[in-house]
């Protein structure tokens, strides 16, 4: 008599895997996408208390042009007092050293000066369960998911 398994048993084995592969993967993605909107809230945060230096700095106190961090010529590169550039100069006051990417290529950080020193942060968040989010998205446009993630000042 021969010792083994037989093919059927084999092929409740591997159904049993699949199905908990099947239930695990989605639940795998969602942690990923909250990652990385977890990853957006904190750039905004960044770049919020880098145009409170910014403005702190100007006479009379203003904020930079619209659409500053949405361009791709200013991502990853060193904002300071003299302007944008791939390394930050020696003796400048910076505000960033690396203005921050979104986690997706594909997404930008958009900022909207309202004028009278007031502006609005915006980005669009992959998980549109989340509560921090906003459906007012006006300044980032339409998001995929429906939610973004506003700051507001003041």
């Amino acid at each position: 008599m021969k010792k083994g398994f037989t093919l059927i048993e084999l092929l409740v084995v591997i159904a049993i895997i699949g199905m908990l592969s099947a239930l695990l993967l989605p639940n795998y993605m969602a942690a990923r996408e909250r990652a990385r909107d977890s990853q957006r809230k904190s750039d905004l945060r960044q770049i919020q208390k880098a145009l409170e230096m910014y403005k702190q700095d100007q006479t009379p106190p203003d904020y930079p042009a619209d659409g500053f961090f949405a361009t791709n010529t200013n991502k990853g590169k060193c904002w300071y007092q003299g302007g944008v550039a791939d390394s930050c100069l020696a003796g400048s006051t910076i505000y960033m050293n690396k203005i921050p990417q979104d986690p997706v290529s594909a997404n930008n950080y958009y900022f909207d000066n309202k004028g009278s020193l007031e502006y609005e942060l915006c980005v669009c968040l992959e998980n549109s369960a989340d509560p921090d989010g906003s459906t007012n998205c006006s300044v980032c446009g339409s998001c995929t998911s429906g939610k973004c993630y506003n700051v507001i000042q003041p």
